[in-house]
């Protein structure tokens, strides 16, 4: 496996690749994302300033900000070779501007019923996220402004490095409503997911960690300079490579005429959960996940996702199983589009230490309302609301209970 360092330059070259072909004689397109959103929220301080609440915004810094700013530049370097990077920009992290994905994509022609596709470089799974168009590069939700509990985490902590392989029959070429689909993916740099989850545990957000981003977590005392694990520093960084051992991950799915799809995948990063560099661990993190999606009549859509799985550090020092699923119904209504989703999350910590506590139990719904001024701009407005209790709170003096209720009003721009 690529050393970090190599990681990283190889990202920063497939971005710089993508800005300069235009100069090469390549085909490139531009397209991209600006959401500016008004945000009045109650939280008392978000995870995004070092807080254990669940939210992105809490009640000092709410008003009016940059949601999210995605550039995604796409050429095709050779017959059926296209090459992608996409940057995002929020006013919510140190660097503002970072690189978010970068890879190079293989996708011949369909040969007879069969499709392949491959990817290499950095990127989310494919097709994980019921919540977005597969078609747009952003892991932004489309039908609500905050992600579900489990797309919030897997755009936090989850981008695998490496390389992805999937198979489709196609049954339209016979006139059949069946299509079935396989994914394989190997993969390096995504040893320390799961340190979210199990210090922070599950957030409602639509924050997408950038690729060299690092993220700060509560000072909890089991990482302070004399609790249990003082070699663990506060500030995070989600995807390094640490122990040298490769990941994968393996899917399947299933869609019937444009009205049913259901998808399964099981992940595991390999972590050697004993190796320690830079003052960060790696981490066990293994999870299985199922996606439906649902049309069943007319305009309407339901969806639901559910995720189980555990992450470890150290000689169990820090052993937690997690679990979250959600159900989102959503209709056109008048001029609009009227989103329901319910959340459920849960943490259970089976660690040795007895001072570091993770368990965690939470709900929350989201009711959002989505008007379309024109193909390319819109206006979601969201009411959410979480609740949520975590024995961790009361180790810094907050409590074990938590209300949180926020509305915002995204306007969102594409191109």
């Amino acid at each position: 496996m690529l050393s970090r360092k190599q990681s990283s330059l190889l990202q920063y070259a497939a971005a710089v690749l993508g800005l300069c072909l235009p100069t090469l004689g390549y085909a490139v397109e531009f397209s991209g994302l600006l959401d500016l959103r008004a945000v009045a929220a109650e939280g008392a301080r978000s995870w995004t300033r070092s807080g254990l609440d669940k939210s992105r915004y809490d009640k000092r810094n709410d008003g009016v900000r940059l949601g999210q700013g995605i550039l995604a530049v796409e050429s095709e370097l050779a017959d059926a070779i296209s090459g992608t990077a996409v940057l995002s920009a929020n006013d919510d992290r140190s660097t503002v501007v970072d690189l978010q994905e970068a890879w190079l994509g293989w996708n011949p022609l369909p040969n007879g019923h069969w499709k392949i596709r491959a990817k290499v470089g950095a990127f989310f799974p494919t097709k994980m996220n019921l919540e977005i168009d597969y078609d747009r590069l952003t892991w932004t939700p489309t039908r609500t402004v905050s992600a579900a509990a489990i797309n919030s985490w897997i755009g936090e902590e989850l981008r695998v490095k490496g390389l992805e392989f999937s198979l489709k029959r196609l049954g339209r070429v016979d006139g059949s409503p069946h299509d079935f689909s396989v994914t394989a993916a190997v993969f390096g740099g995504n040893d320390s997911a799961g340190t979210l989850l199990a210090w922070r545990g599950w957030s409602i957000s639509d924050r997408i960690t950038s690729l060299n981003e690092s993220i700060s977590l509560a000072d909890l005392p089991v990482y302070r300079s004399n609790g249990a694990l003082p070699d663990q520093t506060r500030n995070i960084h989600p995807f390094r490579e640490i122990d040298g051992n490769p990941g994968y991950y393996v899917g399947a799915s299933y869609e019937f005429a444009g009205r049913f799809e259901i998808s399964a995948m099981h992940y595991d990063n390999r972590g050697d959960p004993l190796v320690l560099e830079d003052r960060q661990y790696s981490w066990a993190t293994t999870f299985n996940h199922v996606g439906i999606r649902l049309r069943p009549v007319g305009e309407w859509e339901v969806l639901s996702q559910i995720m189980r799985g555990s992450t470890k550090m150290g000689p169990s020092a820090v052993y937690v199983n997690y679990a979250a699923w959600y159900l989102l119904v959503s209709h056109p209504l008048g001029a609009g589009r009227l989103t329901v989703r319910f959340d459920q999350f849960s943490a259970r910590g089976n660690d040795i230490l007895s001072a570091d506590a993770n368990d965690e139990n939470g709900r929350a719904v989201a009711m959002a309302y989505t008007y379309d001024f024109t193909k390319s701009l819109s206006l979601v407005t969201e009411f959410l609301a979480v609740r949520s209790s975590r024995t961790a709170r009361m180790l810094v003096g907050e409590s074990l209970k938590q209300s949180e209720n926020s509305f915002s009003a995204a306007l969102r721009m594409q191109f």
